[in-house]
């Protein structure tokens, strides 16, 4: 079965601590056509946005996280929306995983945490388009 969500109203959060990553990564996906994108500076502000969104009846998408931030890191972010309830939307959100350090460690941690990937910076539109096109063609996601 596919779902077909409309472009415009296909919705990301950008998760990261620094106000330049953020700006960076939601032009990226302003140039990959998207125009709904959300931002937070951490994961607790993230995870408070995501149940707001969640409620409100205009739910993200397709979550970006940087791993390293102070207050909630990335992987506590992901071990949060996973630990969810069975049914819980917010359980199953894509969470891709963008960091500065690709340790071989921390790849298979947010494997194991169920992360949609994992992206080394520094990265280009490509590989961000790729990774978000891959992640939805594998869960039935059109965005037309």
């Amino acid at each position: 079965m596919v779902t077909t969500i409309k472009r415009e109203e296909f919705c990301f959060l950008v998760v990261d601590d620094f106000s330049t990553m953020r700006r960076i990564i939601s032009g990226l996906l302003r140039e990959l056509g998207f125009k709904k994108i959300l931002e937070a500076e951490d994961g607790k502000a993230a995870l408070r946005q995501l149940e707001l969104s969640a409620e409100s009846g205009e739910p993200v998408h397709f979550v970006l996280s940087d791993v390293n931030m102070p207050v909630m890191n990335g992987f506590q972010l992901l071990e949060a929306l996973r630990s969810k309830p069975e049914g819980n939307a917010l359980r199953t959100v894509p969470v891709l995983l963008v960091t500065a350090e690709g340790r071989k460690e921390d790849i298979i941690r947010a494997a194991q945490l169920g992360a949609t990937g994992y992206i080394v910076k520094p990265f280009n539109k490509d590989t961000v388009g790729d990774k978000i096109h891959l992640t939805l063609k594998n869960r039935g996601i059109l965005v037309d």
